[in-house]
C-alpha cells in the first residue's frame, strides 16, 4: 500500500492505525507535497516525516518538488476559500501523481494521510482518491480515523513524540489568508545573508535537527514555548551624497522614522546621531569588537555572524541589553550628507525551544 504523506502530525497516528487495520500489508510512505511554500518549509516537513516514519518502521520516499507544475493549476483559484475549488485541485494533483508512483512501485492500494487532517474536507479527499485510481488496478482506501476521538489521539501522540507541528496548511495562498492580520509573515521573509533569526524556518530547521540528534543520543529533553520580543528588518538603505553605499543593519535596529537625513563633518570609526538615535560604526571598528576579519561590508551582508555574536556587539556599542537604536555598519564613515530609509518591526512572539532534562 502506498500512503501519500502530507506531514508528520497527520501521518504519525494515521499510519500507526493503518498498520493495525492492515497487519499483512507492506506500507510505503510517499511524501509528495509540491504545494508547500517556501522550499525550506518543504524540507523541514520532510525531515520530520522521515523521523516519524523511522519511529513507525515504515519506508518513506520523497517525491519531486514540482512547485511550478502545481502552481500552473492554481491560476484563477488564488482567492478560493479553504475547502474550495483550489483545495480540490490540490488534492487531485498530489493524490493523482502519487497514484502514478504507486503503479511504478507495484503497489495495489493507495491512500493519503490528508484524510486525518481535521481542516480538510473528507469528501474532497475521497473524490481525489477515486479520481486517481480511474483506469488503474489500484484500490482506494478512504478510511476515516478522525472519528471516536481519533483527532484528539492524533495530537496527543504528536505531542508525546515531539513532532513538528506546522501552523499553516502549506500553500502560499492559505498562508497569506491565515496570516492576513499579522505584521510579519516569517515564511515569506529571508534575510540576505540567511542569518538564523528566532522563529524563522531556518531556526526551526536547526531546532529539529538538534531534536533528531538528541533522540539519536537518547538524551531526554522537552520542547517548550518561550515568549520573546522578535525583530525583522523589512528594508534598509543608506546613501552618502546621494550614492547608495553597502550598509549592514544590526538585529534590533528599530526606526522611529522611515526616512531621515543627517550630515557628518568629520571622518570617524563611530558616530552617534542624537536626533534619531542612529549609530554608525565603521567595518574596522566592527571587526575589532567582534574579532572578525571581514574585508568589506558586502561580505558582512552576505555572510553575517551568528545572531548571539551580533547581539554581544550591540551591547558593547549601546551599553544596554534593552537598546533598540539603529546601529549600521559601513566600510568607512566619511564626511558627507547621508540619507537613510528603513522599515523595521519589533513584535512579541512565541517560539519553540529545547530544554534538556
Amino acid at each position: 500500500m502506498l500512503v501519500h504523506i502530507c506531514c508528520s502530525v497527520d501521518s504519525h497516528y494515521f499510519i500507526a492505525e493503518l498498520k493495525k487495520l492492515y497487519p499483512n500489508e507492506r506500507i510505503i510512505g510517499y511524501f509528495y507535497d509540491p504545494n508547500i511554500h517556501p522550499y525550506s518549509e518543504f524540507l523541514l516537513r520532510f525531515q520530520d516525516v522521515k523521523r516519524s516514519s523511522k519511529k513507525l518502521g515504515v519506508e518513506v520516499i520523497c517525491g519531486e518538488y514540482e512547485y511550478e507544475e502545481w502552481l500552473k493549476g492554481t491560476k484563477g483559484l488564488e482567492d478560493e476559500p479553504e475547502k474550495g475549488k483550489r483545495c480540490a485541485y490540490c488534492f487531485d494533483f498530489r493524490v493523482g501523481n502519487s497514484a502514478k508512483e504507486a503503479i511504478k512501485l507495484g503497489c495495489k492500494k493507495i491512500t493519503t494521510t490528508l484524510l486525518m487532517s481535521p481542516k480538510k474536507d473528507f469528501r474532497q479527499l475521497e473524490n481525489a482518491l477515486n479520481n486517481a485510481i480511474k483506469g488503474t488496478n489500484l484500490e482506494a482506501i478512504a478510511v476515516d480515523l478522525r472519528k471516536n476521538g481519533g483527532t484528539q489521539k492524533q495530537f496527543e501522540l504528536a505531542k508525546n513524540d515531539k513532532l513538528y507541528h506546522q501552523n499553516y496548511c502549506g500553500c502560499i495562498y492559505g498562508l497569506i489568508k491565515q496570516r492576513h492580520n499579522e505584521t510579519v509573515i516569517d515564511e515569506l521573509y529571508e534575510p540576505l545573508g540567511a542569518q538564523i533569526q528566532p522563529g524563522s524556518i531556518g531556526y526551526r530547521l536547526k531546532l529539529y535537527k538538534k531534536v533528531r540528534k538528541l533522540e539519536k543520543s537518547k538524551i531526554k529533553f522537552d520542547l517548550i514555548r518561550e515568549k520573546i520580543l522578535n525583530y525583522r528588518l523589512r528594508f534598509g538603505s543608506l546613501k552618502a551624497d546621494n550614492i547608495a553605499i553597502p550598509s549592514y543593519f544590526l538585529f534590533y535596529s528599530h526606526f522611529r522614522l522611515k526616512s531621515s537625513k543627517f550630515s557628518i563633518e568629520k571622518s570617524s570609526n563611530f558616530v552617534a546621531i542624537n536626533k534619531d538615535d542612529i549609530k554608525l560604526i565603521s567595518l574596522a571598528k566592527f571587526n575589532k569588537l567582534g574579532r572578525f576579519k571581514y574585508k568589506n561590508t558586502l561580505e558582512l551582508i552576505y555572510n553575517p555572524p551568528k545572531l548571539n555574536q551580533e547581539l554581544k556587539i550591540r551591547k558593547k556599542i549601546a551599553k544596554s541589553k534593552f537598546d533598540i537604536s539603529p546601529i549600521i555598519v559601513i566600510d568607512e564613515i566619511k564626511t558627507a550628507k547621508y540619507t537613510l530609509q528603513a522599515d523595521s518591526e519589533i513584535f512579541p512572539a512565541s517560539i519553540e525551544a529545547i530544554k534538556v532534562k
